[in-house]
């Protein structure tokens, strides 16, 4: 039997509120989450594959779409307490992951740093110390564009760069579904590009989120946003 799960986590920061949407892809042989929240939020992930009939330990991969902190934040606790879970990761994306080069949104922030008016100068580095908390988590898999993944009859990876150089999305034919990660988010029920004040090429964004649209998919599941049914 395949099944889709969509998982509503919120997550906090300051005065930040949001809930955010993993994914679980289910099968006859595996139980695949998409994206794993921020640091600290593994009891939140357990508690919610449970409440939809997952035990945690089944879980058998992690894909991560990108290198941002809410998406990898807790892949190396759930590695850490489920040592049998593979994780994978764009090949672009795999060494800002696995610790072997400065995650780029940590760059971004730190140069930002440097620019925040001196009322925003606590929040910025708070935000700063908050992400060199993220620990590095190593990669058992790289994937490439039109890698073809065996998990609920076909799961296709769709080169997405722009919020980062090496965002993937995910395209499940047999589902008629796309998860796109951060290459799109709604807002209002509408979509846009992911946090475009930290969308590392803009142009690359734009056409990502364009390409997600030429794919025949029923439905698209954003991380930021919920579900866009077409």
């Amino acid at each position: 039997m395949k099944r889709l799960v969509i998982l509503d986590l919120v997550m906090e920061y300051g005065n930040i509120r949001d809930i955010i949407h993993p994914v679980v892809l289910c099968d006859e042989s595996n139980s695949v989450l998409i994206d794993c929240g921020c640091v600290g939020s593994l009891p939140e992930i357990e508690k919610a594959l449970q409440m939809n009939g997952i035990g945690p330990e089944a879980i058998t991969d992690i894909i991560l779409t990108h290198q941002d902190h809410d998406h990898i934040g807790a892949a190396a606790a759930f590695k850490g307490k489920y040592p049998g879970v593979g994780i994978m990761a764009s090949s672009i994306e795999t060494p800002y992951i696995s610790g072997d080069q400065k995650s780029l949104r940590l760059e971004q922030a730190e140069q930002l740093q440097k620019t925040l008016p001196p009322e925003q100068q606590a929040f910025g580095e708070a935000f700063c110390d908050f992400l060199r908390t993220v620990e590095p988590v190593p990669i058992d898999r790289q994937l490439h564009e039109d890698d073809l993944l065996p998990f609920c009859g076909g799961c296709r990876v769709i080169a997405t760069p722009g919020h980062t150089p090496g965002h993937i999305s995910l395209y499940l034919p047999e589902l008629d579904t796309i998860i796109s990660g951060d290459a799109m988010a709604l807002e209002n029920g509408k979509p846009v590009i992911a946090n475009p004040q930290f969308t590392l090429n803009m142009e690359e964004a734009a056409a990502s989120m364009e390409r997600l649209f030429s794919y025949p998919a029923k439905r698209i599941i954003c991380y930021h946003g919920g579900v866009l049914n077409l």
